[in-house]
């Protein structure tokens, strides 16, 4: 392993992105359990899983973006990469609505009415998150040659 792969910061953005994956796992199971006849426990089992993802989500966000963040790193080290950087920072808008907005389905009156479509959602949702790791993947390697993986 080089130098660069035993850095501290990128351990700390592997497991991060080990709890986002934990996450995304729990929602996939959440969705795809039975729902017929128990729409309220489903409902409420995803609502879960998508406030535990929301949270990994929003501390990935703020990991990469704060102020001592993994993309002010990326871009000084690797300026060339500032449209990666510009649209990851972009996709974590988009994500973050779309999981406040599935949030707020899951919060309507009746929830057996609307398990088709919060299913819809979720998956589009969890294909989102997994395109995206990859353009982080991909552009940490970019900035520093280490492959910071996911699973742990």
């Amino acid at each position: 392993m080089d130098h660069v792969a035993a850095d501290p910061g990128l351990e700390v953005l592997r497991r991060r992105r080990a709890e986002l994956r934990d996450s995304m796992d729990a929602l996939e199971q959440a969705l795809a359990a039975p729902a017929p006849r128990r729409a309220a426990a489903w409902a409420e089992r995803v609502h879960v899983a998508l406030v535990e993802l929301s949270a990994d989500l929003r501390t990935h966000v703020d990991v990469t973006e704060g102020p001592d963040g993994l993309h002010q790193a990326v871009l000084a080290t690797a300026p060339r990469l500032s449209p990666a950087v510009d649209r990851l920072s972009r996709e974590h808008v988009l994500l973050l609505t779309c999981v406040d907005e599935l949030l707020e389905h899951l919060d309507g009156p009746d929830p057996a009415d609307g398990v088709a479509a919060a299913r819809e959602r979720g998956t589009t949702l969890l294909g989102q998150l997994v395109r995206h790791r990859q353009r982080g993947s991909d552009l940490v390697f970019e900035a520093y040659q280490a492959d910071i993986g996911g699973e742990t």
